[in-house]
């Protein structure tokens, strides 16, 4: 049966109490939702309210919202076709998406597998790893190396790779396959001994373990939604030389560090990954998207496994519409100054949020590319805190003891400012 509820928006909001879950929240006793009903460059209505979004709809909205080339881009699309299967038959946006991909990745990753979400990506990601050993003759190799301190997703195979203790899948720890922890990387200005000393850790961990380790996966240079720590890019050539060493295939989860956040196009420039995963900004933050970029060695070696295929094929694999977005999306990113305008917003960032260290309870602040982090030294009274950033104008989402923005590319020095304000108000209260 078929029920129709009224529009306004406190029945929207009441139904939405009754029946939806959000992300992470309670079903039976949830936390108050704010109701979005338009969307226009960095800004969101908010209960009638424009405010500035300082969350970039989870990192994924870089261009901001209703942007008319990626409007363009999905009109021009859908009067074409929206989906057709991916078994058996491909189109134009699917290789065309491809082949941006390949030029824009660093050289060697030219094999493009084209999923559905961040977290799926992971999955597949870690799939072909296993694959690759067994189609190397290592079959006995089953777990993958990472770091504490990581988060790669809600589904089983990417919460085995993310912190068990301090991550946010810590429950489930006796269902998931057992990996292989390093102590996470030093904060980003470490000095060289630092550096040096953890890597002589990892190094012993991956000795003891290599004849049972198939590869080894990390968020580079920014663990996300793990604790928003940057990490020195010396690490990263760390992690190559003991992949190299062991015959371990090196996977960069790229999901929130791709299209620009941290300065870099892609943090894979620094040292190149045997797999890359990407998604979020991947298509503007319009349509779910993800994309695994492998090289030809690893594919090679997938083939000679027992399937010889991946063993993964989503419904809405290379759907048309999402691959015409994310070309539209990536030609409009690479049509600007994003590394200039990544930069601005950074130093913006930095000169705003600095003075907030003195401010009774905050632990720290610090940015990287276009990323702004307050974190406190206690656990953020999340509704608080969001109260106070709504009331000055902006949309943030906190997290565990973190006051964090990642805005869009598109956003004003005059919507900086008042981000600014919202981020100083969200701390006063959290």
């Amino acid at each position: 049966m078929t029920t129709t509820v009224q529009t306004g928006p406190e029945e929207l909001l009441a139904y939405d109490r009754e029946h939806l879950w959000h992300p992470y929240t309670s079903m039976t006793a949830p936390t108050p939702v704010r109701l979005v009903d338009d969307a226009r460059g960095a800004q969101l209505r908010v209960d009638g309210a424009w405010v500035v979004d300082g969350m970039s709809s989870w990192w994924a909205a870089i261009h901001g919202y209703r942007h008319p080339v990626l409007d363009q881009a999905v009109t021009d699309q859908a009067g074409r076709f929206s989906h057709v299967m991916f078994g058996g038959l491909t189109h134009e946006p699917a290789i065309e998406l491809g082949r941006r991909l390949v030029d824009i990745t660093p050289d060697g990753l030219e094999r493009v597998f084209l999923a559905d979400s961040g977290s799926v990506s992971v999955e597949v990601a870690m799939k072909m790893v296993l694959q690759y050993q067994r189609g190397t003759g290592h079959p006995d190799r089953i777990r993958m190396l990472t770091v504490r301190g990581g988060y790669h997703g809600d589904t089983f195979d990417c919460m085995s790779v993310t912190d068990p203790v301090g991550g946010m899948h810590a429950m489930w720890a006796g269902l998931l396959p057992q990996q292989v922890f390093a102590p996470q990387p030093p904060a980003a200005g470490a000095d060289a001994a630092t550096v040096a000393a953890w890597a002589t850790t990892l190094r012993h961990i991956a000795d003891q373990h290599h004849h049972e380790l198939a590869g080894i996966i990390v968020e580079p240079l920014l663990q996300g939604a793990g604790g928003m720590h940057p990490y020195p890019p010396e690490c990263l050539a760390v992690l190559r030389e003991i992949a190299d060493e062991h015959g371990l295939l090196l996977v960069f989860d790229e999901i929130a560090t791709g299209f620009g956040r941290t300065g870099h196009l892609f943090v894979s420039e620094i040292v190149t990954p045997d797999i890359l995963c990407l998604g979020k900004a991947l298509t503007g933050g319009y349509v779910s998207l993800a994309a695994v970029v492998t090289t030809d060695a690893v594919a090679r070696g997938i083939s000679g496994s027992d399937s010889g295929v991946v063993m993964h094929g989503p419904t809405f694999m290379g759907n048309p519409l999402a691959c015409a977005i994310a070309s539209a999306s990536i030609d409009l990113l690479l049509g600007t100054d994003w590394k200039a305008r990544v930069s601005h917003i950074g130093d913006r960032l930095a000169t705003g949020l600095a003075p907030l260290r003195e401010v009774p309870g905050v632990a720290d602040s610090r940015t990287i590319g276009a990323v702004g982090v307050v974190q406190l030294d206690h656990p953020v009274d999340v509704v608080a805190a969001t109260d106070a950033a709504v009331a000055a104008g902006v949309w943030l989402r906190p997290f565990r003891d973190l006051i964090y923005t990642m805005p869009p590319f598109v956003i004003s020095d005059d919507e900086l400012d008042r981000l600014i304000v919202g981020i100083t108000e969200a701390v006063k209260a959290g």
